[in-house]
């Protein structure tokens, strides 16, 4: 058995003492948002450690919509689920193809199309919500879940063909040479050598794209206005209008939001890292 060194010791030593501040740091808002979803109206800025009374009194009411601003919760939550899932899907057909397409088929031109689409990220998004709004109104999209959808997917879509890009560069050239000589056509190669080799990355991709739209508040809170389109996070930012708002079961709906992309990234996290990163360094 390998005995560690003094200096690996060391090193362990002081990425505990920064990795456990920052974890905590990070837990504490999340523990605090527990803490008002399981307290009671009148306990819930009590500023305790651990309520006195705790309850599951307000997932009830959340599970049952049995608040004003809840109505619609169960619609909402299932508005985030359909977007996010079709801004995934379609974000990974685009990019997928697009990052074929460049590496892999060396269409002419291509690489100077990624590094345009690239340079939007100079420009803020929060800076193209309104344009982003007045095209969608002239095509008559507003109020429509492809309002969203669009609109997340054009974002998402140049970051995950510059990962799929870089990641594609790193198979080996002799693989598609081989396919070819074995009589593979380009789609052939597409579906038998190039899908099951970027696996991983096209995880990573998925998810992230994923992610991005359940998160989203401005370009849903812009592009959806119905009760019953909108997505959970707008109708969250419903719950601040109010004289009084419900703090505890606005805290106990973002917890339950909190859950669902929690355990996807949960479910990928190995390929998250490695994915996003394929190509990042060469060999």
């Amino acid at each position: 058995m390998r005995v560690p060194t003094l200096r690996e010791v060391g090193t362990e030593a002081r990425l505990l003492l920064i990795g456990i501040p920052v974890l905590i740091w990070t837990l504490i808002p999340i523990y605090h948002m527990f803490l008002f979803a399981i307290s009671p109206k009148q306990d819930a800025f009590a500023g305790k450690l651990w309520p006195d009374h705790p309850t599951l009194n307000n997932f009830r009411i959340v599970f049952n919509q049995q608040h004003y601003f809840l109505r619609d919760f169960w619609a909402q939550f299932l508005n985030s689920v359909v977007i996010a899932v079709a801004v995934g899907a379609l974000t990974l057909v685009i990019a997928t193809s697009a990052a074929f397409a460049i590496s892999r088929l060396r269409v002419r031109g291509g690489r100077t199309v990624m590094n345009m689409a690239l340079f939007t990220y100079f420009i803020p998004a929060a800076f193209l919500a309104v344009p982003m709004y007045r095209t969608m109104g002239n095509y008559g999209l507003l109020n429509n879940h492809w309002s969203l959808i669009l609109a997340m997917v054009t974002i998402a879509s140049p970051y995950a063909i510059w990962v799929l890009k870089q990641a594609s560069d790193k198979l080996p050239l002799e693989l598609d040479e081989a396919a070819i000589m074995d009589g593979a056509t380009p789609l052939q190669l597409f579906r038998m050598v190039y899908v099951p080799l970027m696996l991983p990355s096209l995880v990573a991709i998925g998810t992230y794209a994923l992610l991005l739209a359940w998160n989203e508040y401005l370009y849903a809170f812009l592009l959806l206005s119905k009760d019953t389109e909108i997505t959970l996070p707008v109708a969250l930012g419903n719950f601040l209008a109010a004289d009084d708002s419900p703090w505890e079961l606005l805290m106990t709906t973002g917890f339950i939001y909190a859950l669902p992309p929690a355990a996807v990234y949960y479910a990928f996290r190995r390929y998250m890292v490695g994915g996003l990163t394929a190509g990042a360094v060469k060999s």
